[in-house]
């Protein structure tokens, strides 16, 4: 049986007074899956998801959600989606329940439907022993929460999550998380963007690696680790010099066991094939150019080494925790 094609995106593009924001975005997501834009700030994560809301109209390009195109019925693209922003919409003076009341009456549901749909809510995201008491009082990790509720409220078909844990202390984060799969596996369908390695492992089906506006590679986290090949390998060096490490990524980049290499600011990242016969040279190699070994990391294929591989450089994530939020 063939796939349901919830969200499909064709040659997206935007921009800004000669800025090009995104560059020829296309990708599919299927009924039910959790689909996630993984990429540092700036990379076009948020272009990207706001022209899929209809908040923002694309340069050239199409999209559409379950057949409706995004500008010319962005009506009824309207009605089958929910967005949880980045920032968060609360106000601090409103209870949990006078959020989600004040939003049903946005969008004219009926107060009968309304209050049961409060109740389900509320209970679904674990506020229903606090749904009276003001937003002041909650913790980052209710507020975003009750942010999700919010984003639940119209019952959508596509729900759209804009960095859905970032400031997020981890046990928060890994509570959101739990949401977030038990909505999937309830037939929802999830598109989200992350600068969070772990979260785009743990949560997406499959994900996109976007970095200057553009889609680098699409796949599953499973998918995208075994296709790297060989292990990684990550030497820092004492003290070095750009000229140190230069003649390093040389040197290294010669040997028959490595398959490539990155340089970083105290040192390399090496894709390697045979561990124990790349450990040695390389660390010759580092004697031939005089530099001294503060520490070698091995591991097996991460996501991190897909962004590397497909980018060039590391994604640099922010602090799990924000400073000031508490747990759940």
């Amino acid at each position: 049986m063939n796939a349901v094609i919830a969200v499909d995106v064709v040659g997206l593009g935007k921009t800004y007074d000669g800025f090009t924001a995104i560059r020829d975005i296309s990708f599919s997501v299927q009924k039910g899956e959790i689909f996630g834009l993984l990429g540092p700030n700036g990379a076009g994560k948020s272009t990207t998801l706001r022209i899929l809301i209809t908040t923002l109209r694309p340069t050239t390009g199409r999209a559409t959600i379950f057949g409706h195109d995004v500008i010319r019925e962005a009506t009824t693209v309207r009605r089958q989606i929910g967005y949880v922003p980045q920032e968060r919409a609360i106000d601090r003076f409103l209870t949990g329940r006078e959020h989600l009341e004040l939003l049903g009456a946005l969008y004219h549901l009926p107060k009968s439907v309304l209050k049961q749909r409060i109740s389900e809510l509320l209970k679904l995201v674990e506020l229903d022993q606090h749904a009276d008491r003001v937003a002041k009082t909650y913790s980052g990790g209710m507020k975003r929460k009750l942010d999700i509720a919010c984003g639940l409220l119209p019952n959508p078909s596509v729900l759209f999550l804009d960095e859905p844990t970032l400031g997020l202390d981890v046990q928060s984060r890994l509570t959101i998380w739990e949401y977030v799969k038990r909505l999937r596996d309830q037939g929802m369908t999830i598109v989200m963007t992350t600068n969070y390695l772990d979260e785009a492992d743990q949560l997406c089906d499959r994900l996109a690696i976007i970095d200057h506006g553009q889609i680098r590679i699409i796949g599953s986290p499973q998918e995208l680790k075994a296709g790297l090949g060989g292990d990684g390998l990550t030497v820092t060096l004492e003290h070095p010099t750009p000229e140190m490490l230069e003649r390093l990524e040389h040197e290294i980049r010669s040997l028959s066991c490595v398959r490539s290499v990155h340089a970083r600011s105290q040192g390399v990242h090496v894709r390697i094939d045979a561990p124990e016969k790349a450990l040695v040279a390389i660390m010759e190699a580092a004697s031939r150019i005089g530099g001294r070994i503060a520490s070698v990391e091995y591991h097996r294929p991460r996501l991190d080494d897909v962004f590397m591989a497909y980018t060039g450089h590391p994604l640099e994530q922010p602090d799990p925790v924000s400073s000031g939020s508490s747990s759940l």
